[in-house]
């Protein structure tokens, strides 16, 4: 792992195991990120045996003991090991949840019936032009939803638009890229796709190493040769700050 990669993209694949006789899951963990050259890369893959703070705590201790570094935001779900991992290990790195995740904890707390129209209302408040606009936006989102009689999903928004806005102080070019985990969850879908046929694996070294092989693949086609994203924006965004 060399140079800087200062978006990295964090999740876990669940997959199947044959512990004494009995299939459990295992889950393997994956990391990838932007290079300062624009190009993505993976990072990582690691065997957790829960997708606890535990396990993401080493994960990521292994990835900076190789060498990760200049990283701005981590980009994952909302799985608490997880983001209090990130933030012990790597406190100076901000950190997005995926703004899809975010929604649909706040639709888990909406009837159906209204379910399109508060979608509605939470895609409004990514779709303003600035952090500053976004929060009003919020702020106009959240008293809606208490006229409503919504007030869980009103209180979860009120509670995570902070974070869910985390992307807006990067370049607007970068927005869409790094506001969700689809860049990681894509390769995901490949991989259980391509292990869905194995079934049970024999133990977890074995789902490991079909799945770095799948990455391995991945890495070698487009996905990974052709540049990603303009990372000199950075550059810019600070030299403009300064």
């Amino acid at each position: 792992m060399t140079g800087t990669h200062v978006y990295v993209w964090l999740d876990a694949i669940w997959l199947k195991r044959s512990w004494a006789g009995e299939v459990r899951n295992v889950s393997v963990l994956v990391a990838i990120g932007v290079g300062d050259e624009g190009y993505r890369e993976v990072l990582g893959v690691q065997e957790g045996m829960k997708e606890d703070k535990e396990s993401w705590s080493d994960f990521l201790k292994n990835l900076r003991g190789r060498g990760l570094k200049g990283t701005e935001l981590f980009v994952t779900d909302k799985c608490q090991g997880l983001v209090e991992s990130v933030g012990e290990i790597f406190p100076e790195a901000r950190w997005q949840p995926c703004v899809v995740h975010w929604y649909r904890n706040v639709l888990r707390t909406v009837p159906k019936t209204k379910w399109r129209e508060v979608a509605a209302m939470l895609k409004a408040i990514h779709a303003q032009e600035d952090r500053r606009a976004a929060l009003r936006k919020a702020h106009d989102v959240h008293k809606k939803l208490l006229a409503m009689k919504l007030a869980k999903a009103a209180q979860i928004m009120r509670e995570g638009v902070e974070e869910a806005l985390a992307y807006m102080s990067f370049p607007r070019e970068h927005w869409l890229k790094i506001r969700t985990t689809n860049p990681l969850e894509r390769i995901n879908r490949e991989i259980r796709r391509r292990t869905r046929v194995v079934g049970a694996f024999p133990d977890g070294n074995a789902a490991v190493l079909l799945v770095v092989v799948r990455l391995r693949h991945i890495a070698g086609t487009r996905w990974g040769t052709k540049m990603y994203m303009d990372v000199k924006r950075l550059e810019n965004r600070k030299e403009t700050a300064a």
